[in-house]
């Protein structure tokens, strides 16, 4: 999965989806999950004594959905958009947005092997 921890997102399916981009906190399940700042909020009913909350209650926490539902929001193009996988001259492999070629991160340092002869 190309999505990581960090990246804005925008929900396209189910009960939460809208336009607007998200935070990603966290992804489980190497890439198949995925959990958005406010999206899927579900409250958790907890004893006392609980480390979270000693005097019990309900705690609202966002729960994991599919990463199929999500799609990277790129800030140049400013749309959802799909990320595609490359190698820069050096042979450093780095993430892309596919509708405007901007680069967003780097995945893997470079290596000798990948590295475009003539550099």
């Amino acid at each position: 999965m190309k999505i990581k921890k960090g990246d804005q997102v925008v929900v396209i399916s189910g009960e939460d989806a809208s336009s607007q981009p998200r935070e990603v906190l966290q992804v489980l399940d190497g890439g198949a999950k995925v959990v958005v700042k406010g999206v899927n909020e579900v409250y958790k009913h907890v004893r006392r004594g609980h480390p979270k909350s000693p005097a019990g209650g309900r705690l609202q926490m966002e729960m994991p959905i599919q990463s199929s539902k999500v799609m990277f929001y790129c800030e140049s193009c400013e749309k959802a958009s799909r990320l595609g996988l490359r190698y820069t001259g050096d042979g450093a492999k780095e993430r892309f947005c596919k509708k405007c070629d901007r680069a967003v991160g780097q995945v893997s340092p470079a290596k000798a092997r990948y590295a475009q002869a003539g550099q």
